[in-house]
C-alpha cells in the first residue's frame, strides 16, 4: 500500500494531522505512560467520575457526560498501574470510594458484574455483603441483558465472579454453580466455529434477528472470562471454548494487525471489517490474550503486537493513532460512507465478502474514552507483574 497522508477533512477543523510513519513500531512501556497521563483530560473532578467520552472539537477537547462503567474500566487499569509499582496520576481510592457509595446506576448484569470485579481487586472483605445486597443468586434471572444471554454482558458478569472467587476464597463454593450458569449461557452463544453470537437466537425477538451476529467485544470479553473461569475454578472446558474463539478470530486478523468489527457466527465469516477501534488492537484483544495466554500456556504474543503496530502508523491511513501532545490515542478508522457498513452485513448473510477497501474511503474519527486506555492499562500493566514486556511491537 502506498505511503498516504490524510486529508484535512478527516479530522476536525484546526486539529494538526496524524504523522506517516516509516517502518512503525509501538514502545509498550510509553503506551502505558500516555495511557496515564490521557486519562487526566477525561476526569470530572467535581462529579468524581471519569467522562462518557473526550471529543476533539475546533475549540479544543471537550468532555461529554460521565459513565459509571468507564470509570470501573478506567479504575481496573490505574489499580493494576498501581500495582506494577506506578504511582497513577488520581487518588484512585477515592474515586473508587465514591463510586460504590451510589449504585443506582446498575440495570444490567453486565454493570453488576463489573462491580463486582472492581471491589473484588479492591476490597475483597465487601463482597460478601455486595452478592447479599443485590441479591446475587437470583441475578441471572433479574436481569433483562442475561434473560436475552448477552453475549458481552454474561461475560462480565462470569469475569467479576471469577476474579471473587479468586480474591475471597471462603466465596468460592457459593458461586460456583451461578459461574457454571453464566458460563452455560455464554456457551449456547457459541458456535462451531468457534465465534460468538451477540446474543440467544431463542430467547427474543431481537436475538432471532441480531443474534447470530457477533461484535469484536463479545469474542474478547468472553475469551477473558472463560479463560479467568478456568484458572480459578480449575476446569478444562472453558479454556478450550477461549482456544476455539482465539483461533478463528487470529485467522480473521488482517494482513496489516486489523482486528475487525463484525462476525458471523453462523457462517464463520467477518460480517463487517469498519470500523476498525484502536481499543481493539491496544486494550482488549491483549487484555483477553494474555489471559489466555497465562491460562494455556500458549503464546499469543504475534498477534498481539501485530495489532499493536496499527496504532503506531502501520495502518490502512499510513497515520499514528497516537496524538502524543494531546496524550490521546484516537478512537478508530472507520468509512466515510456511514451504509457500507451495513451493506457489508447484508451481503455476508448471505455470501462471504471480501472488500477491497480504498484508503480515500476512510477516515480517523477524533474522539476517545476512558475504557479504552483502562483497558490497556490492566492488560498490559497484568502481564508486565509476571512477565517482562517487550520493549517494542
Amino acid at each position: 500500500m502506498p505511503t498516504r497522508a490524510p486529508s484535512p477533512s478527516q479530522l476536525w477543523p484546526g486539529l494538526s494531522l496524524p504523522q506517516p510513519l516509516q517502518g512503525p513500531s509501538c514502545n509498550v512501556r510509553e503506551l502505558i505512560s500516555l495511557s496515564a497521563r490521557g486519562l487526566k483530560a477525561m476526569y470530572d473532578p467535581d462529579r468524581q467520575l471519569f467522562c462518557h467520552r473526550l471529543l476533539c472539537t475546533e475549540h479544543g477537547l471537550v468532555r461529554e457526560g460521565v459513565s459509571p462503567r468507564y470509570t470501573i474500566m478506567a479504575l481496573l487499569g490505574l489499580r493494576e498501574l498501581a500495582l506494577m509499582g506506578t504511582n497513577a496520576p488520581f487518588d484512585i481510592q477515592s474515586i473508587y470510594i465514591s463510586l460504590i457509595r451510589n449504585t443506582s446506576w446498575i440495570r444490567t448484569i453486565g454493570d453488576f458484574g463489573l462491580l463486582i470485579w472492581l471491589i473484588a481487586s479492591f476490597e475483597p472483605d465487601r463482597l460478601g455483603g455486595l452478592l447479599n445486597a443485590f441479591d446475587c443468586q437470583s441475578a441471572l434471572d433479574r436481569y433483562p441483558d442475561a434473560q436475552e444471554s448477552r453475549t458481552m454482558e454474561l461475560a462480565w458478569f462470569l469475569a467479576g465472579l471469577a476474579h471473587a472467587a479468586e480474591t475471597c476464597p471462603k466465596l468460592f463454593g457459593s458461586l460456583t454453580d451461578l459461574c457454571v450458569e453464566a458460563y452455560h449461557r455464554m456457551e449456547d452463544n457459541q458456535s462451531d466455529y468457534g465465534l460468538f453470537g451477540h446474543m440467544s437466537s431463542t430467547k427474543s425477538l431481537a436475538g432471532r434477528i441480531r443474534g447470530r451476529i457477533g461484535s469484536f467485544a463479545d469474542q474478547v470479553y468472553a475469551i477473558y472470562a472463560m479463560s479467568k473461569f478456568a484458572t480459578v475454578f480449575h476446569v478444562e472446558d472453558p479454556l478450550c471454548r477461549a482456544l476455539e474463539c482465539a483461533d478463528s478470530i487470529r485467522s480473521a486478523q488482517g494482513e496489516l494487525g486489523q482486528w475487525w468489527w463484525l462476525y458471523d457466527a453462523r457462517s464463520g465469516c467477518v460480517s463487517s471489517h469498519y470500523p476498525v477501534y484502536s481499543v481493539h488492537q491496544h486494550g482488549i484483544a491483549p487484555m483477553a490474550l494474555f489471559a489466555l495466554e497465562q491460562a494455556s500456556g500458549q503464546s499469543f504474543k504475534e498477534s498481539i503486537y501485530k495489532g499493536l503496530r496499527w496504532i503506531c502508523g502501520g495502518n490502512e491511513l499510513d497515520v499514528d493513532m497516537r496524538d502524543r501532545a494531546r496524550n490521546l490515542i484516537w478512537r478508530c478508522v472507520l468509512p466515510r460512507n456511514r451504509q457500507r457498513k451495513y451493506w457489508e452485513i447484508a451481503l455476508s448473510v448471505v455470501r462471504s465478502t471480501n472488500w477491497d477497501v480504498q484508503a480515500d474511503s476512510l477516515k480517523v474519527l477524533c474522539e476517545q474514552r476512558p475504557f479504552e486506555f483502562g483497558w490497556l492499562l490492566f492488560g498490559f500493566c497484568k502481564y508486565a507483574q509476571t512477565k517482562p514486556l517487550f520493549a517494542n511491537a
